[in-house]
């Protein structure tokens, strides 16, 4: 079960399968289910015609994990039962899965995110809850997981920052509207030209670059380094963003090498 899981995590999340390849191989095909899952969640919006649509698809999801911790049967599904085999094996907690699928429900919001505060709470619920369900799995605890979050929220706030494009796209706005207010904007403008969106990406990603360089990564154990290295990416996607660069799609040289040399040393 793991190498179809494996591939279907290379496929929709390269950054974090390269990461998850520095975990542990016994703990690797748990990693793997705990990643697939968090893209399940993420594609709801995008993957429903409507906000009551995405709610439906999470909820999906929350009864799949409730399924799994009372020992029913797994559901037919490519992720939810590698998903359901972590779980009865004790490897995934339930209650943060839980908590994964609630953070998803801000993105069906009708009135978007409305604040800094809101945004940035956003970003550890996900992301930041993600990097902290990982380190858990990989025997991480204490001062690590306060540290995690952070480091996980600067990767999914590079992310975020990344897909303004592609969100608006799909008629859709992540920004913070009070950050937007501060340039002059508002969801719609950005969704009708998201290029107006530039000035407040370099400023949300210089932000995410003080708060991520203020993060100790000697706190994560080095058998959980898998869970930190997307603070490698994050690092270099900000510090582009920050300069009004594109990131690289798919990911160049450097960027899988320095990933790959942070998992060699131990140490994102």
């Amino acid at each position: 079960m793991v190498e179809p899981l494996a591939a279907f995590v290379r496929a929709h999340d390269p950054d974090r399968f390269l990461c998850a390849l520095f975990a542990p191989a016994e703990k690797r095909g748990a990693l793997f289910a705990l990643i697939a899952y968090n893209h399940e969640l993420a594609r709801a919006r995008e993957a429903a015609s409507n906000p009551i649509a995405t709610l439906m698809r999470l909820q999906w999801w929350r009864d799949a994990v409730e399924e799994a911790a009372a020992g029913k049967p797994a559901r037919r599904h490519e992720v939810a039962a590698p998903l359901h085999a972590a779980i009865a094996d004790g490897l995934l907690d339930p209650a943060e899965l839980t908590a994964l699928a609630d953070a998803r429900e801000a993105e069906a919001a009708e009135e978007g995110i409305v604040t800094r505060s809101a945004f940035a709470a956003h970003l550890r619920g996900t992301a930041g809850a993600l990097a902290v369900a990982s380190g858990r799995l990989l025997g991480a605890g204490g001062a690590a997981l306060p540290a995690l979050q952070a480091m996980g929220a600067a990767y999914g706030l590079a992310g975020l920052l990344r897909s303004v494009a592609a969100h608006a796209a799909q008629g859709r706005c992540l920004l913070p509207h009070d950050a937007l207010a501060e340039h002059g904007l508002a969801p719609e403008g950005v969704i009708a030209a998201p290029e107006s969106a530039a000035p407040l990406v370099r400023t949300l990603a210089a932000e995410g670059q003080a708060a991520l360089a203020a993060v100790r990564p000697a706190l994560v154990p080095r058998g959980a380094v898998a869970a930190a290295l997307p603070a490698v990416l994050a690092r270099r996607d900000l510090r582009r963003l920050a300069a009004g660069q594109p990131v690289p799609v798919p990911r160049g040289f450097g960027d899988r090498a320095a990933v790959a040399l942070a998992g060699f040393r131990g140490r994102a």
